[in-house]
């Protein structure tokens, strides 16, 4: 047998055993508005060799104005996930905040997509005493427009309530729109900000690049 043959053989097998998991591609956006700068990175990938099993994450900040450097308003999240129904996953792994700091979290995960539309909804807990509980949910809607353009149309909403305390504590609305070309897309920007108890408001407007990386 030649090593070519043999080669090839083996990649067959390995295809057989382990089918190649079609993962969503890492998105990565940067945000500079009128407030300040903000970034963001989704990642939501499924094993190889365990196909049930994956990882999803969210990470994003905000800076506090352009004459600031600091940085108070973040949330890094990073969980294990399991597939046990079609289109849901289970959750485990922790989120970081600036209030609160780290704190272990469960939830539970939906995905769909197909070419034209995204949309991921993550109901999330603190694993802990006086726990906040969240729900985020993001829906992409990107129609072709030419052979190489398509619209690029996005709605993210996050609401966190304390249960224990009983008030408001994180709530955003993210909106997007603009075109893609292959991987990259831009266009303008509006974030809406409400924090804490009194739901205080802050508004962020600008533009957007964002790249996906597969």
């Amino acid at each position: 047998m030649s090593m070519a043959l043999f080669l090839s053989v083996v990649v067959t097998y390995a295809q057989e055993k382990f089918p190649v998991v079609q993962n969503p591609p890492v998105s990565m956006e940067a945000f500079g508005g009128n407030r300040a700068f903000a970034y963001q990175l989704i990642l939501n990938k499924k094993m190889q060799s365990v196909p049930k099993l994956g990882f999803f994450s969210v990470t994003n900040f905000q800076t506090t104005s352009w004459k600031s450097s600091k940085m108070n308003d973040y949330m890094i999240q990073g969980n294990l996930s399991y597939n046990f129904a079609k289109r849901l996953d289970v959750t485990a792994g922790f989120l970081w905040n600036p209030v609160d700091g780290i704190r272990p979290s469960a939830g539970l995960l939906y995905s769909y997509g197909t070419r034209d539309l995204l949309a991921l909804a993550n109901l999330r807990t603190d694993l802990t005493k006086r726990a906040n509980t969240d729900i985020l949910t993001l829906v992409e809607y990107k129609p072709k427009v030419t052979d190489k353009l398509n619209l690029y149309t996005r709605f993210q909403g996050l609401y966190t309530y304390n249960f224990a305390n009983d008030f408001h504590t994180r709530s955003y609305i993210m909106l997007r729109a603009g075109l893609t070309y292959k991987d990259l897309s831009f266009g303008v920007a509006n974030n809406f900000d409400f924090y804490g108890p009194n739901r205080v408001y802050e508004n962020n407007l600008g533009a957007f690049v964002m790249i996906n990386l597969f």
